[in-house]
């Protein structure tokens, strides 16, 4: 599945089979025709103005150009047949930047947006709607183009002095000032339409940084700046895969000048859990076909039928939702009687640690109500077998089943159900589905309600008013 937000590079369009459906001037068939279908910049010799525009859109449009059979000029000279200039450039500003009295004959000063549209076209498109009017000062004489007049939305406005001046002294350090928009609510998406600089700037919480990269990303199809990605992604990744490491402390190994595992390994202070995590590193990366995880299911079960045989284990996880491959193994323990459960916690984790089963222990317990937890490490006998992650849970019957259906998850799917028994005045833990919760304005329990009798996941399901899902069918 592919990532939201992900934006893609424009892709080409298929030729169309006559004019009519083309719907483009034949001026442009022309000029499209007369090339090969790479070669449809060709009539273009352009000189892109940086300021306003940025110098990552800028080499964009360089590359887009030569790609495409155009020409780009580093300086203005008489060959330029188009000067790209910022969508909100006006005028006399443009000339100021260019240092130019007089607009050489036959060159065009038009928007970026006119060559962001051509590049999603995949043509060369006319620039009626993008040219900037130019006055006739800035012309040669007798050399006032034809349809000249016409302008991009309104007439040129001229700077308040303030602003001219914060604008010069901008521009003379190369950098153009953007003018900051009105907060405007913008619907747009990517991957349908090429935004201008300006109109992205004007969207609430994008400045002018943010605005350069979401034009580069759509006229280019990725961002240059994850091209050169510090090595610290890779690093952090690596050690935020160790059990026990989390982000925070990834980044202070970091920090610390810490590179490899083998410098956590002999300079990192560790606790005892992370020790454990980094010594069987590459085994808690490595996920176990399902066969493994049912032999470590049977392995806890024989356990602690030795102990009780009326005991049920059930291994929950990705392996009882039918998953090929499973991260670590889930083992519900429990008794029918409601009794029986008591004090074979602690035996049956001895039991298994005698037999070697158990090789490390990460949370020897962990107390949540009635029930009790134990994370660890196990491996099966026998030859190139790895060390797996193991929790062992100990529930009393009367919550197994909530028991039951928060381990064997999704994590999203119990999101799905804890927030629709939310809508339903309930409350639905590990422990119970509770009804008649009484919730502040802001949700938070101000009583635990009653607790609603559940034997089975099927009355959960039922009580909640949902049709019964197989546990194959929680995988979302």
């Amino acid at each position: 599945m592919e990532p939201r937000g992900i934006v893609k590079a424009f892709p080409k369009r298929k030729k169309m089979r006559d004019d009519s459906e083309r719907k483009v001037p034949p001026k442009v068939l022309k000029e499209e025709e007369s090339g090969s279908i790479e070669e449809w910049l060709k009539p273009v010799t352009a000189y892109v103005l940086p300021a306003g525009i940025g110098q990552a859109r800028a080499e964009i449009f360089h590359k887009q150009i030569v790609q495409k059979g155009g020409r780009v000029c580093n300086q203005l000279s008489s060959d330029v047949t188009h000067v790209i200039v910022a969508e909100d450039m006006d005028c006399d500003r443009a000339f100021r930047l260019l240092r130019l009295a007089k607009l050489p004959p036959g060159t065009q000063l038009v928007k970026a947006a006119w060559l962001s549209l051509c590049i999603r076209e995949q043509k060369l498109l006319d620039t009626t709607g993008y040219s900037i009017f130019i006055p006739d000062r800035y012309l040669e004489e007798g050399d006032l183009p034809k349809g000249q007049q016409q302008l991009l939305g309104s007439e040129t406005v001229q700077p308040q002095p303030e602003k001219e001046a914060l604008e010069q002294k901008a521009e003379a350090q190369t950098a153009a000032l953007l003018p900051q928009g009105p907060a405007i609510s913008v619907q747009w998406q990517v991957e349908e339409q090429s935004l201008p600089t300006q109109e992205a700037f004007k969207i609430p919480g994008i400045g002018k940084r943010m605005a350069e990269k979401i034009l580069e990303i759509l006229e280019s199809g990725h961002l240059r700046k994850l091209d050169h990605i510090s090595e610290s992604v890779a690093v952090l990744e690596v050690f935020s895969n160790i059990w026990g490491a989390g982000v925070k402390t990834a980044q202070m190994w970091y920090q610390q000048g810490f590179r490899t595992l083998d410098d956590i390994h002999t300079k990192a202070p560790l606790t005892s859990q992370q020790a454990i995590g980094l010594k069987h590193y590459e085994d808690f990366l490595e996920r176990m076909p399902r066969e493994e995880a049912k032999e470590i299911e049977q392995t806890v079960r024989e356990a602690a039928w030795s102990l009780n045989p009326g005991l049920v284990c059930i291994a929950c996880g990705s392996y009882r939702r039918g998953k090929a491959t499973c991260g670590d193994v889930d083992v519900l323990v429990t008794h029918p009687d409601g009794q029986s459960h008591r004090g074979i916690f602690g035996k049956l984790l001895d039991s298994l640690r005698r037999s070697g089963f158990l090789t490390d222990d990460l949370v020897r317990q962990e107390d949540s109500g009635n029930q009790k937890k134990y994370l660890g490490v196990c491996q099966l006998p026998g030859p190139v077998r790895r060390h797996r992650r193991l929790d062992i849970i100990v529930v009393p019957h009367c919550e197994f089943a909530c028991a039951l259906l928060y381990f064997t998850g999704s994590a999203h799917f119990n999101r799905s159900m804890r927030a629709l028994a939310k809508t339903k005045g309930m409350s639905l833990s590990e422990h119970a589905l509770h009804t008649a919760v009484v919730r502040a304005p802001g949700g938070r329990k101000m009583g635990p309600g009653l607790v609603l009798p559940t034997p089975t996941e099927r009355d959960v399901f039922t009580l909640l008013g949902l049709p019964y899902r197989e546990p194959a069918e929680r995988d979302w």
